[in-house]
């Protein structure tokens, strides 16, 4: 996971006014033990705050459910919304819906490590832990692998009109490498 990097380098993962990412930390010290309800707005102002993101912007609600115990918080998320990245044909920005369910238990300890994917210990003298990388990481693991604009009612891509007649002129004057004739021919006779 992304936690053990972000807490030595928090200032290269994000940028700017840090302050701004406060509203994604859980003071979780003064609460009691039992279930309790937080609620994420995360947009285009926490996007630019991370460095070489491939989300561009996006409008995304994280609810989270925290049952703390004494020496622990089991964290369920749930998370939905839009997001705006690099379309992968015509890298112009597309819109891709994200939604999904995460786990995260955060247990105290002497220090700050990952036990697992899912299991991150702080130190006992925290009185808040700090959402965001997470909330970055689980958003982008929600996006697809193919990152493209979807096509219309008649099966016409609504990528940039340009791009692609530039991409169909490229693709047409392509002339195949002859040693791969040769394998073609092998696999013919087999």
């Amino acid at each position: 996971m992304v936690f053990i990097k972000l807490i030595f380098n928090f200032a290269d993962f994000f940028r700017g006014n840090v302050n701004h990412l406060d509203e994604y930390q859980i003071a979780f010290s003064g609460l009691n033990s039992g279930t309790h309800f937080f609620d994420f707005r995360i947009g285009n102002a926490f996007f630019e705050q991370v460095q070489d993101a491939e989300i561009i912007g996006g409008k995304v609600s994280a609810a989270v459910t925290m049952a703390k115990e004494e020496r622990m918080m089991d964290l369920h998320l749930e998370i939905s919304g839009t997001v705006s990245v690099s379309c992968d044909r015509c890298n112009e920005p597309v819109a891709i819906e994200v939604k999904g369910n995460e786990r995260l238990i955060i247990k105290l300890g002497d220090h700050y490590y990952e036990e697992s994917e899912d299991v991150q210990v702080i130190p006992d003298t925290a009185h808040k832990f700090d959402l965001s990388p997470f909330l970055y990481e689980y958003i982008h693991l929600l996006l697809p692998i193919r990152r493209v604009h979807p096509e219309d009612k008649k099966g016409k891509s609504k990528c940039d009109p340009e791009i692609i007649k530039k991409l169909e002129e490229l693709s047409n004057s392509h002339i195949p490498d002859p040693r791969w004739e040769v394998l073609a021919e092998l696999k013919k006779k087999s």
